[in-house]
């Protein structure tokens, strides 16, 4: 058993992170960030979701921001630009569920 509240991965230098889950059909990754840090633009490799459990981030898709606050779960479609920025003092960490697993939707 998984407690994502404890052993959070957070670095000083980067995002940090950690794989939960990598199956088939799912994966579950943690990311962890300090305030000022952030994942790059990127285009989402799967259908993602992404579910925040400390903190809060704010989630850029296609040019619009959004405040994600704790608890707080966004569906982020195949292919979406997206890029999430820890704007705040605190940090924050966020579950993020990609079905299928990104293994799987290559061609």
């Amino acid at each position: 058993m998984e407690n994502v509240l404890e052993n959070i991965p957070y670095q000083d230098e980067k995002m940090g992170s950690r794989k939960l889950v990598d199956e088939k059909y799912l994966l579950l990754m943690q990311a962890a960030l300090k305030p000022g840090q952030s994942v790059p633009q990127h285009n989402a490799n799967s259908n993602v979701h992404i579910l925040v459990v400390r903190g809060e981030v704010v989630i850029n898709l296609d040019g619009t921001e959004s405040l994600a606050r704790e608890g707080s779960l966004l569906p982020v479609s195949h292919q979406t630009s997206m890029n999430i920025k820890n704007k705040s003092a605190q940090d924050a960490s966020f579950l993020i569920i990609k079905t299928p697993n990104p293994s799987e939707m290559a061609g």
